[in-house]
């Protein structure tokens, strides 16, 4: 009997110290990008410095790595500035780190404090309070986004399923990376708007049906960059082409939406959010004078 108290006090010793390590962990991956002010007096001739805050979203199981790089990259050479870190929580509670007060080519870095859903639906939820906590206490009016995988997936949920932003939160420009809107349809297929009649993907048909109503009077515009991993021209090894194509199909119906899509050869899925040619591409779609 004592033999087996004490393998028990070994097995629950263990296990505490496991899911502290976890924890831990946890805390480190979420900590947030430091912030780097700008420096004014060496703003790039190229580049225009906008008063749009760029909201950087990350996808399933993303946390401050997934920006890192962009952000530190644009905060070395004066591009940008990272100015707030928002968490939230699944129970919707918001944490804020930073503030906004029109600062230029500002920076806001989503955390989401458990991104490993068996579905992208409850940060649909947790986005969307986000999105109006930004608009209501932050006074946020107008925004970009920065979305990879499912990150830009919950964006468009969150927003097309929600009249109340669409009135209040205006968006200028998204960048889309790896984004999928599209599930069901075969891999291997090529883009046609006809596609959009043999979806069973109930979350695109909803999207379809959220578009429809949507009462958009500005322009935006919306860039979709894919990645092919090398030996493949169809996928990024985890999101397949035609699936982040479609949103050409969501968007067919509104003449304001200017659309634009590249893909990078020899490019995975989790490349897209840091590779050199990648971050430049982002950063003249974002603010390079045209």
């Amino acid at each position: 009997m004592k033999h087996l108290q004490k393998i028990g006090k070994v097995v629950g010793s263990s296990l505490i110290g496991v899911c502290l390590i976890l924890a831990l962990t946890q805390l480190f991956l979420l900590r947030g990008t430091p912030g780097q002010k700008l420096k004014s007096n060496t703003y790039q001739s190229n580049l225009n410095y906008s008063r749009v805050p760029t909201l950087l979203i990350p996808g399933w199981g993303g946390n401050t790595i997934t920006y890192n790089k962009l952000i530190q990259t644009y905060q070395q050479q004066n591009i940008a500035q990272k100015i707030m870190t928002v968490w939230v929580s699944p129970t919707n509670r918001i944490r804020i780190r930073g503030n906004w007060h029109g600062q230029k080519n500002a920076l806001i870095q989503i955390l989401f404090d458990w991104n490993y859903s068996p579905t992208y639906h409850p940060q649909v939820n947790q986005l969307r309070h986000v999105l109006t906590y930004l608009y209501q206490v932050e006074g946020i009016k107008k925004i970009n986004v920065v979305a990879h995988s499912y990150g830009g997936t919950e964006f468009i949920h969150a927003y097309l399923g929600s009249q109340w932003l669409q009135a209040h939160l205006r968006l200028h420009k998204l960048v889309f990376l790896g984004v999928p809107v599209e599930e069901s349809l075969p891999d291997r297929l090529r883009y046609h708007y006809l596609l959009i009649h043999h979806s069973t993907d109930k979350n695109f048909q909803q999207l379809q049906s959220e578009m429809q109503k949507w009462q958009l009077n500005y322009s935006i515009n919306i860039y979709n960059l894919m990645g092919s991993k090398e030996g493949s021209k169809i996928t990024d090894g985890a999101v397949p082409h035609i699936q982040s194509e479609m949103i050409q199909a969501l968007i067919r119906s509104h003449p304001m939406i200017r659309y634009h899509q590249k893909t990078y050869q020899n490019t995975t899925h989790s490349q897209l959010h840091n590779r050199q040619i990648i971050l430049q591409k982002i950063e003249q779609l974002l603010w390079g004078k045209e």
